[in-house]
């Protein structure tokens, strides 16, 4: 890909035989956050479940912490509904050290090494959400943010004490 399309971020899905894959690349942040999230709640709503979830972020170059919050919410939700763990592939350390540092060890099972069976998944690049362009969409995004946040909160002591301030100062606009 070219340096550019990694720079800005890009999302890739691939729903297959009981498997949904959700790949970031690039620099995933806040502005991906309605559009990830409009994906992962289709997924949610699907009665039947998966068999298995997994996250590639081995070609993310960072990831903001909305978008950790969303990916997050995809986590509970799959262990509380699916009865599953989600597989997340990072084979880029400071992005694992920032998965393990939110918490996410114990919402996903954090694979640190390639796996060859992602190179055969046909993922197709997800589309904006209507509210990512436009003009109102600053409220979606700003629910967005804040439900993000209170879902890492949620994940542990220290989440709670690092966004508690941001996520009151954003309800304090609604």
């Amino acid at each position: 890909m070219a340096d550019e399309e990694i720079k800005t971020g890009k999302v890739f899905v691939a729903d297959k035989d009981g498997t949904c894959v959700l790949k970031l690349v690039g620099d995933i942040r806040v502005v991906l956050c309605v559009s990830i999230e409009t994906y992962i709640e289709s997924i949610l709503d699907r009665a039947e479940g998966y068999d298995s979830v997994i996250v590639d972020v081995m070609e993310a170059q960072g990831i903001d912490s909305t978008s950790l919050g969303v990916l997050a919410k995809l986590g509970l939700y799959c262990r509380e509904h699916f009865s599953l763990t989600p597989l997340i592939f990072s084979t880029n350390p400071s992005i694992t050290r920032l998965l393990i540092a939110v918490g996410f060890e114990q919402i996903f099972t954090i694979q640190t090494e390639f796996d060859d069976s992602l190179a055969n998944v046909d993922c197709e690049e997800l589309a904006s959400s209507p509210d990512d362009e436009q003009s109102d969409s600053e409220m979606a995004v700003r629910r967005c943010v804040i439900d993000a946040h209170k879902v890492l909160m949620s994940l542990s002591e220290d989440n709670k004490n690092a966004f508690r301030e941001l996520v009151e100062n954003l309800e304090k606009g609604f």
